[in-house]
């Protein structure tokens, strides 16, 4: 179930306007947020929560160019149409009573491993003809396991912009909002564990680093 918001323009249906601390954005989230609700307590009311894996996640992160009305992301860099932690980076929630234990994985994962997760799940072998870029997440998800996902390619457009290989990121192009495309040769290089905000380039600490990012990316394309 898509939702049109929080996309710009904002609107909240009457029951919800002012009550956010955050002005017309939060109450906003504070809508999605009881909309969610009524479809959970639907599929509790119509016994189906323990047969129904529910996934709910967002796409990109804030358009800054709409300042208070795009969102936020903390204290992420960037936002929407970027590669910075920010643009990209989203919080998920996966909710499955009696089969999900409660629990945070801060592992990484992509809407793109929903694909092979959700095949696992119905017992469809995904295509073997093709080289597929979605990861089944069940060991993460109902085994306490890590997520089979190492390494994670930000692209924009159709260019990879940046790469992520376990806390190691690398961009090797950005592009902020209404700015030109800036390549980067070393590209630069942030270590999210200890610098999620990206702030602290230390490519030159650690060459080996961008070798082994650079040997991902060649066998990727």
């Amino acid at each position: 179930f898509a939702h049109s918001f929080p996309h710009v323009p904002l609107f909240a249906s009457e029951g919800f306007l002012d009550k956010g601390p955050g002005g017309l954005y939060s109450d906003v989230v504070e809508e999605i947020d009881w909309s969610v609700g009524q479809i959970v307590q639907t599929l509790r009311d119509e016994g189906l929560s323990k047969n129904t894996l529910v996934v709910f996640t967002s796409d990109n992160g804030p358009w800054l160019t709409f300042k208070q009305l795009g969102g936020s992301a903390g204290l992420l860099r960037g936002g929407k149409a970027t590669t910075w932690e920010g643009g990209m980076r989203e919080p998920t929630v996966f909710w499955w009573p009696e089969r999900i234990k409660p629990g945070v994985v801060t592992d990484v994962g992509s809407t793109l491993d929903i694909f092979a997760t959700a095949c696992m799940l119905a017992g469809v072998e995904t295509p073997t003809d093709r080289v597929m870029d979605s990861l089944d997440l069940g060991p993460a998800l109902f085994a306490g396991g890590p997520s089979p996902r190492e390494t994670m390619f930000y692209y924009r457009g159709t260019s990879v912009h940046a790469v992520r290989q376990g806390s190691w990121k690398a961009h090797f192009t950005t592009k902020e909002s209404r700015t030109p495309v800036v390549h980067h040769d070393p590209p630069l290089l942030f270590h999210l564990g200890s610098d999620p905000s990206e702030k602290h380039n230390v490519a030159e600490d650690h060459p080996d680093v961008i070798a082994g990012i650079r040997e991902a990316v060649a066998l990727h394309q």
